[in-house]
């Protein structure tokens, strides 16, 4: 005799309303963006120190003194922070002399004094920046810079004896050169390394390398600093009676001619 089917009641699952679900996805996402923060800081490390760059010098003479004015920038981006501080270094390149200060990360410029070279000597220097970061000196940046210091070669004459001449001869004798004055006193000049100015005087002979004298040369004489790589001075003489005039080397050059003007007008020393 056949059974009777028989009816059973299964109760549904019931589902978690939506916001759980989103919920513990939420969850998952965070979790996830953790490990891989904390795995890209275990492969790339603490922030990077900002660099120093374009490191550049004025150097002006002072007295028996150089005065570097360095001035610089921090490249501070995504992956490098500024540091707590910034070492300045100015020296001589012999090692033999070197100033030091230390600026807040937010100055981008220090002057700093050497001794200056003496005379017909040329002063060769670096200026120095590094980053100071958690008490740590970082990896510096340094330009060379150079100054020259003229002075005459030539020997003063002394003033003749007029004793015991006439008034007439003694009156009409030729003036002599008392002292050879340079002019300007002492210039900074950039290095050049590899000959590149050198080089470039060579291929164009004739043409000047000055766009404004002493301010301004052409590209390929520039150095470092944005200065030239050479420098012009100008000879004048101050004879025994007093007067001031041009040598003969520094006679029909503009640039020599304006130099006069202002140093003929100066007070007698």
């Amino acid at each position: 005799m056949p059974r009777e089917p028989k009816v059973v009641d299964i109760d549904p699952v019931s589902r978690a309303p939506l916001y759980r679900r989103l919920l513990v996805l939420l969850l998952l996402l965070v979790a996830g963006a953790g490990m891989w923060s904390a795995y890209t800081r275990s492969r790339i490390g603490p922030p990077a120190p900002a660099e120093a760059t374009e490191v550049q010098s004025s150097v002006s003479s002072q007295g028996d003194s150089l005065e570097v004015a360095v001035r610089w920038q921090l490249a501070v981006d995504s992956v490098r922070v500024a540091p707590e501080s910034v070492r300045v270094e100015v020296g001589l390149s012999d090692g033999h002399q070197a100033s030091v200060s230390t600026q807040p990360a937010g100055h981008t410029s220090d002057t700093l004094r050497v001794a200056a070279p003496s005379p017909k000597q040329t002063a060769t220097g670096y200026s120095c920046v590094a980053p100071i970061h958690r008490g740590q000196l970082r990896r510096e940046s340094c330009t060379p810079w150079q100054f020259v210091l003229p002075a005459a070669d030539t020997m003063p004459h002394p003033p003749r004896d007029t004793a015991g001449q006439s008034p007439r001869t003694a009156a009409t004798r030729t003036p002599q050169v008392s002292r050879i004055v340079i002019q300007p006193g002492g210039l900074q000049v950039d290095p050049d390394p590899d000959g590149r100015c050198a080089r470039w005087q060579r291929e164009h002979p004739g043409r000047s390398v000055w766009l404004e004298v002493n301010q301004k040369a052409i590209p390929d004489c520039t150095g470092v600093n944005g200065k030239p790589m050479v420098a012009q001075f100008c000879a004048f003489a101050v004879l025994d009676d007093g007067r001031r005039v041009k040598t003969e080397n520094s006679s029909n050059n503009p640039y020599c001619e304006r130099l006069f003007r202002d140093w003929a007008s100066e007070r007698v020393s």
